[in-house]
């Protein structure tokens, strides 16, 4: 019998039991659109992180975020949490290899998620991962509340390319997200943007 190592429940031979190795892929999956809206809470709306200038020490106004919580619960530290488990989730895998480029976190999460059986059944420390990729979602919710949030989604891309091609790639945004960026095309659309994507939008057939 091999206990889990979260709950110490028989796991059948795995580090981690069926229910913490689901709540692990849940987590994952998640993580990246939690600290996308994490970024949305700690910046201004009519802010960008361009405009944000550390005051810390200095004289002069504050900055409009809280700066102890933007060091600490942001989209950058978790993506260097999540890639530094991937470095070593590939370094005991496949010894050979090189470490991994540093790819951002929702792919690296993706990655992680990718190799979940593998994970459960031979990395000695699932359990560790559990626990840490648990504390950034924590982290996160405790600037985001719950639930998680859902992306909108607003239709396709109306983008002509050189060529009067329409994109059409599916768009959506996160609630208060001011700003987004098609994933395909990379076309980008702000507030002044979003009545004349709903007018080009197509129409459904009768």
């Amino acid at each position: 019998m091999t206990a889990c190592e979260v709950c110490e429940q028989d796991a059948a031979g795995r580090y981690l039991c069926e229910r913490h190795t689901i709540k692990l892929a849940k987590t994952l999956q998640e993580l990246p659109v939690l600290y996308t809206e994490v970024a949305e809470c700690l910046v201004p709306r009519n802010s960008g992180w361009g405009e944000i200038v550390s005051t810390r020490g200095a004289a002069g106004p504050r900055s409009p975020v809280d700066e102890d919580v933007l060091d600490t619960v942001n989209m950058v530290r978790a993506g260097e949490v999540v890639h530094l488990w991937r470095v070593d989730v590939q370094r005991v895998r496949w010894p050979r290899h090189g470490a991994p480029a540093a790819a951002g976190l929702a792919a690296d999460c993706r990655w992680l998620g990718m190799e979940m059986e593998w994970l459960v059944e031979h990395y000695p420390a699932a359990g560790d991962l559990f626990r840490e990729v648990g504390d950034l979602e924590r982290s996160a919710r405790s600037i985001v509340g719950d639930p998680v949030p859902r992306p909108q989604r607003l239709g396709t891309c109306i983008a002509v390319d050189d060529k009067g091609a329409v994109c059409g790639a599916a768009i959506s945004r996160l609630p208060g997200q001011t700003r987004l960026t098609c994933k395909w095309c990379q076309c980008s659309y702000g507030p002044p943007d979003w009545a004349l994507l709903a007018y080009y939008q197509p129409k459904a057939s009768a």
